[in-house]
């Protein structure tokens, strides 16, 4: 039977299934295996780490491999087992799991960047690994052969990436806080356009190609959502944490946006209503202190918080515009990164704690976890 999808789940939070301590020190990235009980960790302990459930229900490494550098970034891809793991020194190695997934095999080594590495990808029809880092470029190099295929660099420091494995557009967000999309091809690379309107550094980025939405966090405490698709340059700005915005990520089916910070927070945002665009923060109209004292969360317009209106809007929010279109709830420990497993409805979460957390967030995401999502 198919699982039902509530567009607003009422009164529920997420389910915290386990909790996984073993790093000895700050987990850097946190990947749930698809399709098995299984996470795979990567720490600025210099370790990778997969995790398998036992029948205890608890989780053991059935692999621990110590690397030369400190882990700071990892991809994984399911079908050929690959695992690409970024590091502090700049390089990127790549590694084979067997299939019972309690031994990895190292495969290269790509030199990638001279800093440390910020976000890794694979995409395996082009056979290309990309990667952003702290020496202000990305760069994208051939699996095959192992060598550099081309960089291009930014002025800030290159920190998240995004990649449209169909269109080959790459999405980068930089501590200067914007996003830089890029058309790339074999050994060169065009900017399309640039993304501005944060007001700190970009730490996090999600796309939905069906959609054709980005979804960007900073350390504003911010995220917007821009409308790439549209090409009207529609933008959505949505307040409502309290710390930086450490990961996003879009369900597209629910049409709902998952967002943590660093303070342990996890949003679950509406996304499955007709929101206003940005000013009052309502009407549009630029408001200072001297002219009006009123304040009123707004969150159609993505306003969670109170924020400052004129006079005549005040009046005119009604009780139910100031109904929240977001869910809040605690984490319960510092996240800095986070990942879904989205056919699941499971989510895991690691952070400076050394703590990795998995959760069921069928509760409020409206899915079935022993059916999974279904369409509309």
């Amino acid at each position: 039977m198919a699982a039902e999808i509530h567009s607003r789940p009422q009164s529920s939070r997420p389910a915290l299934l386990s909790k996984i301590e073993g790093h000895q020190d700050a987990v850097s990235a946190a990947l749930l295996i698809p399709k098995e009980d299984g996470v795979i960790t990567a720490g600025e302990d210099r370790t990778i780490r997969v995790w398998l459930k036992r029948d205890s229900g608890q989780y053991w490494p059935s692999i621990y491999h110590t690397m030369s550098s400190p882990c700071s970034a990892m991809a994984y891809h399911h079908d050929s087992r690959r695992i690409f793991v970024g590091q502090d020194n700049g390089a990127i190695m790549e590694f084979h799991i067997s299939e019972d997934f309690n031994k990895m095999n190292f495969v290269k080594t790509y030199p990638a960047h001279q800093n440390r590495v910020s976000a890794v990808t694979f995409c395996l029809t082009s056979e290309w690994v990309i990667s952003t880092g702290h020496d202000k470029c990305v760069s994208w190099m051939c699996t095959r052969s192992g060598s550099m295929l081309g960089r291009h660099y930014f002025t800030s420091w290159a920190s998240c990436l995004q990649y449209d494995f169909d269109t080959q557009h790459a999405f980068v967000g930089d501590y200067s806080g914007q996003v830089t999309l890029l058309k790339l091809e074999q050994n060169i690379c065009s900017v399309i356009t640039t993304l501005k309107g944060h007001e700190g550094s970009i730490t996090s980025l999600w796309w939905d190609p069906v959609q054709r939405l980005l979804f960007s966090g900073a350390s504003d405490h911010s995220i917007i959502m821009w409308d790439i698709g549209g090409r009207k340059g529609r933008t959505l700005l949505l307040q409502g944490h309290h710390d930086k915005v450490q990961a996003v990520c879009y369900l597209q089916l629910t049409r709902q946006l998952v967002s943590c910070s660093a303070d342990g927070g996890i949003a679950v945002w509406n996304m499955d209503i007709s929101r206003e665009e940005h000013h009052c923060r309502k009407c549009g109209q630029a408001v200072c202190g001297k002219c009006s004292t009123k304040r009123s969360s707004y969150p159609i317009m993505g306003f969670e918080f109170q924020v400052r209106v004129c006079d005549s809007c005040f009046e005119s929010i009604k009780d139910e515009d100031r109904a929240s279109l977001a869910t809040f709830h605690e984490g319960k420990h510092n996240i800095s990164h986070m990942s879904m497993d989205i056919s699941r409805g499971l989510m895991v979460t690691c952070g400076s704690d050394r703590v990795v957390k998995i959760w069921d967030m069928t509760p409020v995401v409206g899915c079935s976890l022993a059916t999974g999502f279904s369409s509309r």
